[in-house]
């Protein structure tokens, strides 16, 4: 063999070593199966060429986000299609409160994703992109979360059952739908450990626990669900005082009626606002005669309209102009409730 031919051979063996050397070998299937098996990892790969009009970089971002959804999307379908999710053994019992959550848990974005930088192979014009994470490093991290997550819940639906006891539903009301995301995310952490780990047990994954939490807050929030809330915003004048005579009897009868007041008007099922003020109409005997000239309005929120309006005035005598305006004022308060209390009942 003649030394040009050797020469040619050499210089071919040590550029093909080099170009192996600078390929990464994740990029060859039988390296990625050695190096990151199935049962240790999820993965995701993806191979393609540049597309008109695209930069090389361009098309390795696209190809290392088509890796990312591919690693994900097999988790996904894990827990969409794993029977588990909807019915899980709890001494000997099966329970199918798992089977709301499969839509949150498909959605669920997976963490702790390792994603190699893509690489371009210039001889073939072929970019390879590769994601993945170690299954047992996944389950940590969502096993990890579901005490922190189920305890936050708990202390926010504790703080609704007290405000919901202190006649505050409004504020109940506002505990219990921050808990729900909370339970939400508990519940797909959950479906995701159901689907990717054999070993998991009812009391590993919190089952009984979460259970019992999303029975509480399924009866509490039906129950705040019944009730009516209602914004109420009254200016009143006494003559040069401003009072809350009319608000807070109105308040008071509504109260008996079931109803909720709330501190702004955006939590609110109805509004009503309230106008008025006191005159003297005269003396006669030694008695003050005044009159509260009083505006009323009722706006139903869920319908977006208004339901009722009025305007009208109610006398009060005493022996002083203030008493008579304060009680021409409370009078007026239970004309106001016969006119709006046909839609609180």
């Amino acid at each position: 063999m003649s030394k040009t031919i050797l020469l040619s051979l050499f210089l071919s063996t040590v550029s093909f070593a080099l170009y192996g050397q600078m390929k990464p070998r994740w990029t060859l299937a039988s390296e990625r199966e050695l190096e990151y098996p199935q049962r240790f990892f999820f993965s995701g790969y993806t191979e393609g060429s540049v597309q008109s009009g695209e930069t090389v970089e361009e098309a390795k971002n696209r190809l290392l986000k088509d890796a990312q959804g591919l690693l994900s999307g097999s988790i996904r379908i894990r827990i969409t299609t794993d029977e588990t999710l909807k019915t899980f053994s709890t001494d000997g019992s099966f329970n199918t409160i798992y089977e709301s959550s499969v839509k949150t848990a498909s959605e669920l974005e997976i963490a702790g994703i390792t994603s190699e930088p893509p690489y371009y192979d210039s001889r073939t014009g072929i970019i390879h992109a590769f994601s993945y994470v170690n299954r047992h490093e996944l389950i940590g991290y969502y096993k990890g979360g579901l005490n922190m997550n189920l305890t936050q819940a708990e202390g926010l639906l504790q703080t609704a059952q007290d405000l919901e006891t202190s006649g505050e539903k409004a504020k109940a009301r506002g505990q219990c739908e921050a808990a729900i995301p909370l339970l939400a995310r508990v519940r797909a952490a959950q479906d995701l450990l159901i689907a990717i780990d054999v070993n998991n047990t009812p009391e590993g994954l919190l089952l009984p626990r979460t259970e019992a939490l999303h029975n509480r807050l399924a009866q509490m929030h039906a129950r705040l669900a019944q009730a009516v809330y209602v914004y109420v915003e009254s200016v009143e004048r006494n003559f040069s005082q401003s009072v809350t005579i009319i608000g807070n009897r109105i308040k008071a009868t509504l109260s008996a009626k079931g109803c909720s007041f709330t501190d702004t008007p955006e939590q609110a099922d109805f509004l009503v606002k309230i106008s008025a003020s006191t005159r003297l109409h005269g003396v006669e005997h030694g008695l003050n005669i005044c009159y509260a000239d009083v505006g009323v309005s009722l706006f139903d929120v869920q319908k977006n309209r208004s339901v009722f309006g009025d305007e009208f005035s109610q006398k009060g005598i005493q022996t002083s102009r203030e008493a008579a305006g304060r009680k021409a004022l409370e009078d007026a308060a239970p004309v106001i409730t016969d006119k709006i209390s046909q839609w609180f009942e």
